[in-house]
């Protein structure tokens, strides 16, 4: 049965139109602290793992108190490996812990902790964001596609901003693979809100399936 694209894009939203930041708890603004809490969340979710863990772990850290670069760099090594438990990241949790106060340092170093003068120096490129994002520990190319995918929303420069996963959750829909088609399927909506709901039916099967059903 052939449906209507404009539709299941339209039903995608209403259900699962909501960035990866929002479900963290991060409420998302171009200063230091918010930026590099999505960088931890960007890290975590690049892993092995699934996203709702990945997101509460997110969640464990901030409450932990390491929510800044500087915090996180002075942490005690068990006190992040602790936080990372909590969140349920335990199969990676020796690791991350090491990568997230390197990472730390790095940003404190480098650009003061503040990810905005990451993209001066880059300025404003998104290759170059992109590619100066995977110098820090735990970051590769799918970290810094989801870093990027969520910062359009306080970035303008970076949109819109759809990578391959998002793509890939398109062709799962039947939808057009072509971002501006997608774009202009989805209307007034928020390019990072398209980009994560596309996402989630890229790597989640119930959400897709959820999607085609509301669709009819």
């Amino acid at each position: 049965m052939s449906r209507d694209p404009g539709r299941v894009l339209r039903e995608l939203l209403d259900a699962h139109g909501r960035t990866y930041a929002e479900e963290a708890g991060i409420r998302l603004r171009d200063t230091p602290q918010p930026l590099y809490r999505l960088l931890v969340l960007a890290h975590l979710l690049s892993a092995r793992i699934r996203g709702s863990i990945a997101v509460a772990t997110a969640r464990a850290l901030h409450e932990a108190g390491l929510r800044d670069p500087r915090r996180m760099a002075h942490a005690d090594w068990q006190e992040r490996v602790d936080a990372l438990g909590r969140g349920g990241y335990r199969r990676y949790d020796e690791r991350t812990a090491t990568q997230l106060g390197e990472a730390a340092e790095l940003l404190t170093e480098r650009w003061g902790g503040d990810l905005r003068r990451l993209r001066e120096q880059a300025g404003g490129e998104v290759p170059e964001v992109r590619r100066l994002l995977q110098e820090f520990p735990g970051i590769g190319p799918t970290g810094a596609d989801i870093f990027l995918r969520e910062v359009q929303r306080v970035w303008p420069a970076t949109t819109p901003y759809l990578d391959r996963k998002a793509l890939q959750g398109a062709e799962r829909l039947g939808l057009p693979d072509d971002p501006d088609r997608l774009l202009d399927l989805a209307g007034p909506a928020d390019p990072a809100v398209l980009a994560a709901a596309l996402v989630r039916a890229s790597v989640d099967r119930a959400v897709l399936r959820d999607a085609l059903d509301r669709a009819g």
